[in-house]
């Protein structure tokens, strides 16, 4: 028996307007744990919306769907003129949904695209939904976008994270410190900071560190005392002469801790953040940072992308490797490169 909307509307305890404006990504009159029991009744109904019935799925909708993990680090900004722009060429439009980190809307988002029918996706994963990954790519073309996903087969387009992370604290070493610390933000599900964190490791490795000059410190993401673990952690590790931040979210967080303590930058302490940003060079003192190439990245993948859609090819599983750069300005002892 044909599974009609009016169905989906039942189960779900809704009307079937309310079912339509979900379906059509018309979130602005519906709550949270509406979509997500619409989205629930559609799976178990196994409805599919006319269009999918009259086996029409070949009709393009123009339409790209982007997934992103945090809209409010200003990284996305960059990546996302990019993609704007590739999309924009192409003749495609876009539509952005924000995880916020979280794996119920990034699983709610991934499958209200494909209700709609979207051409194709871009993904910053949150990491925590790989059978549902697996099963998009199989599906749709999809691309995944600045993080890997292990055990995943899938068109990635991403930077060097470890080589970044390596130019930082290399840096660093040239401008002679000696006790330098990283900070990361605690996720294990993200490859860029574990990455990072790997290779500021490497860096200290091969100029002939011990184990115990690893210094790391993890924050909750979602914490509201970021800034007083860092105090914390610098007055517990009192040697330390140089920080390399893994995230521009985090470097603010540790200025605003520098500067709380009474401390010098980068005479006490020489700072190093990732991902420039339009901020970093009016900061006092200017900001050595490393630039992700965030406005290639956004393009790359969506070209890459739509490629894929307008030929009706199957997307490669493989991986774009795209380099960083290391932007030198005054916080770790100098302008210049040694």
């Amino acid at each position: 028996m044909k599974v009609t909307m009016g169905d989906v509307a039942r189960k779900a305890g809704v009307s079937k307007t309310t079912v339509s404006r979900i379906l059509n990504g018309n979130y602005s009159h519906t709550t949270y744990e509406t979509r997500k029991r619409v989205i629930k009744a559609i799976e178990e109904l196994d409805y599919r919306p006319n269009a999918l019935a009259k086996g029409l799925k070949s009709a393009k909708t123009n339409v790209i769907g982007m997934v992103l993990s945090n809209l409010k680090n200003p990284f996305w900004a960059t990546v996302l003129e990019g993609v704007e722009d590739a999309c924009h060429n192409k003749g495609y439009n876009l539509m952005i949904c924000n995880t916020n980190e979280e794996k119920e809307k990034e699983e709610e988002y991934i499958k209200a695209f494909q209700t709609k029918q979207v051409d194709g996706i871009v993904i910053n994963p949150t990491g925590q939904n790989l059978p549902l990954y697996k099963s998009t790519v199989s599906s749709i073309p999809t691309v995944v976008i600045n993080r890997r996903i292990p055990d995943l087969s899938a068109h990635t387009v991403i930077a060097d994270n470890e080589k970044g992370a390596y130019l930082a604290v290399r840096h660093l070493l040239k401008n002679s410190r000696k006790n330098i610390a990283a900070i990361a933000f605690q996720n294990p599900y993200v490859s860029t900071w574990k990455d990072r964190l790997k290779g500021y490791q490497n860096a200290l490795y091969e100029k002939g560190f011990l184990e115990e000059a690893i210094t790391i410190l993890e924050l909750e993401q979602k914490s509201d005392s970021v800034r007083e673990s860092i105090i914390r952690f610098i007055k517990n590790n009192a040697n330390i002469d140089a920080i390399f931040s893994t995230n521009n979210m985090i470097t603010l967080e540790i200025i605003g801790a520098i500067n709380e303590l009474g401390l010098a930058i980068p005479e006490d302490i020489a700072i190093i953040g990732y991902d420039e940003t339009i901020w970093s060079k009016y900061l006092n003192p200017p900001l050595t940072t490393i630039r992700q190439p965030g406005y290639l990245m956004g393009r790359i993948a969506v070209e890459n992308l739509i490629s894929a859609i307008d030929e009706k090819r199957k997307l490669e599983n493989y991986i774009t490797m795209l380099v960083p750069e290391l932007i030198i300005r005054e916080s770790c002892g100098t302008k210049t490169g040694l």
